[in-house]
């Protein structure tokens, strides 16, 4: 079972792949008014952060999201994300099921400042960073639509909103 969430996430990230292959750092980096000046490549160094941050705790079983690198580079040359984006999919490929299984501790501000730590898996952890991706890829979505950048119309939409827009299709002909 927690193979599909790590195929999941893979999948997740080769689709990033597969589009920042596509952009020029011009357009990868370009501040977008109206998605609160965010950027294609802001969006993806965060998402990375956040896989790497898992993958980085794994051997500790202690995963602190607020222990992100932030790369800036990451966030304007979109060969070195791809690149990045490549090794986090290779990092979770080498995942066994002993490492799936073990329990973990997770920290993440929240808003308030405070630094708690809860118990986690880390299936559970990677349907947070799944989750998380489509969250991003989402606003990626809007910056390249003002880009005039096409996508796949399924990019950034939730596998659950694509099942139930896909079940409502039939009423709608």
């Amino acid at each position: 079972m927690n193979d599909i969430f790590v195929s999941d996430a893979c999948a997740g990230l080769e689709q990033g792949i597969a589009l920042l292959r596509r952009l020029s750092p011009t357009q990868y980096a370009a501040p977008c008014a109206s998605c609160f000046n965010s950027s294609i490549g802001g969006h993806v160094r965060h998402n990375y952060d956040h896989f790497a941050c898992f993958l980085d705790g794994l051997p500790r079983a202690e995963v602190d999201y607020d222990a992100r690198a932030r790369d800036p580079r990451i966030e304007t040359d979109p060969v070195h994300a791809a690149l990045r984006l490549a090794d986090a999919v290779r990092a979770l490929g080498e995942l066994d099921g002993p490492a799936l299984a073990r329990n973990l501790r997770v920290t993440m501000d929240g808003g308030s400042g405070a630094r708690a730590w809860t118990r986690s898996t880390p299936a559970r952890e990677l349907q947070f960073l799944i989750s998380h991706s489509i969250h991003h890829y989402a606003m990626i979505a809007v910056i390249c639509h003002g880009l005039h950048v096409a996508l796949d119309p399924a990019f950034g939409v939730a596998p659950s909103t694509q099942r139930h827009l896909k079940a409502l299709a039939p009423c709608t002909r």
